[in-house]
């Protein structure tokens, strides 16, 4: 059996072990159009690679997807970040869990990933070529250009346009990409100038959509996990507004506006000759409590004036005007339309022979390791599927 894997990511090489690992007498080879593989481990977290995040629970995993969570829980049921950990550790890679859940090799360098993997592919056999320019796919699976013949071909060419084109040529559907996890540019902001000022937790509302948690207030706008999993879930509704529409922040987001006005009141008539900005009555931070406080003293304030302030702090209205990504780990939703995919081998359910894995289909996740961690799951899974099921052809 011939196996063709197209795209050297992570997704592409673990697919490439995984068929290799089920299936040794297979002859697998990996298609690269550039020069090195692994290029996005290399600079994921900072050059730390994120590898995977510590929830083993599959149901709870999956809410970390905005696209294909639901198709992702049998696969996760398979392989998910316990089966992720336990790999590396079986080849000598220990990973170490952070507070916030997300898991880095001990060494905190990539490279120890790469270095991994390409070691398990040169040992298992994996025929790596690279500058590989394919012309054209056809169902009999004879990449023309390389004029490869072969029996069946994994996709995983993470979003590319070049993959996506392919995919539509064997008869799928692609969801047109567009861009997920970004920050949000308010250029009218008058919060600028308490850039690196960070909430613990606050709501984020644009039409159709709301997120909650950590906010950052950065010089261009906003930033933190919070706008960062807004504008993964609300990532089509953004696109088709132009990044150009209201953002609401709700600052309190545990009290009503109603609860934050008698809050107000009650101060007031418990410390009428003190200044409000001085009473930091909710435990914001101290600066950004003083831009939203009038300077008066309670006394002078007016009942309309603490309806007001109440109504800011539960309902904040600022204009998006643009985004802001980290080009080098752009994410996007799109791809591979995923009824078209069998979930349980990752085979294509319209042209038989031919496996997905990782960003090319229509999967994305939030920052974490969520991403990779699809890439390893699909991966395994279409590798071992390609690797064991009976040639269609």
């Amino acid at each position: 059996m011939k196996i063709v894997v197209i795209g050297g990511g992570a997704a592409g090489v673990f697919a490439a072990i995984a068929a290799k690992e089920a299936q040794p007498e297979a002859q697998v080879i990996l298609l690269e159009k550039s020069a090195v593989l692994l290029s996005k481990v290399k600079i994921s977290g900072g050059g730390r690679c994120n590898v995977t995040h510590s929830c083993f629970d599959p149901k709870r995993l999956i809410e970390n997807y905005p696209r294909g969570g639901r198709e992702l829980l049998g696969p996760f049921h398979r392989f998910q970040p316990q089966n992720t950990i336990e790999w590396f550790a079986a080849k000598g890679v220990e990973l170490k869990r952070e507070e916030d859940g997300r898991m880095f090799p001990i060494t905190d360098s990539s490279q120890t990933i790469i270095d991994c993997l390409l070691s398990e592919a040169k040992k298992l056999g994996v025929e790596i070529r690279f500058r590989q320019k394919i012309i054209n796919l056809s169902k009999g699976f004879l990449i023309e250009g390389e004029n490869i013949p072969c029996d069946k071909i994994i996709l995983a060419t993470g979003n590319s346009a070049e993959g996506h084109r392919w995919a539509e040529q064997l008869g799928h559907t692609i969801e047109s990409p567009v861009p997920s996890l970004f920050t949000f540019n308010v250029p009218t902001s008058p919060l600028k100038e308490l850039s690196g000022v960070a909430v613990e937790s606050a709501e984020l509302r644009i039409p159709g959509f709301s997120m909650r948690g950590p906010l950052l207030i950065t010089h261009f706008g906003f930033s933190g996990p919070a706008a960062l999993k807004l504008s993964a879930w609300g990532a089509r509704v953004l696109h088709e507004k132009g990044y150009k529409l209201e953002l609401q922040i709700n600052w309190l987001p545990d009290l009503t506006e109603e609860k934050i006005y008698e809050k107000l009141l009650r101060l007031k008539e418990a410390a009428p000759q003190k200044s409000l900005p001085a009473e930091n009555l909710f435990n914001l931070p101290k600066n950004l409590w003083k831009t939203f406080a009038p300077a008066k003293r309670l006394n002078d304030l007016s009942f309309s004036e603490l309806r007001a302030l109440a109504k800011k702090l539960h309902a904040d209205p600022y204009q998006v005007d643009g985004k802001t990504t980290h080009k080098e780990e752009f994410v996007t939703c799109g791809g591979v339309r995923l009824k078209e995919v069998d979930f349980k081998t990752m085979e294509s359910k319209i042209c038989p022979g031919l496996y997905f894995a990782g960003e090319v289909l229509d999967i994305d996740g939030v920052t974490g390791g969520f991403n990779f961690q699809n890439a390893w799951t699909t991966g395994h899974i279409a590798g071992t599927s390609a690797a064991t099921c009976s040639n269609p052809n």
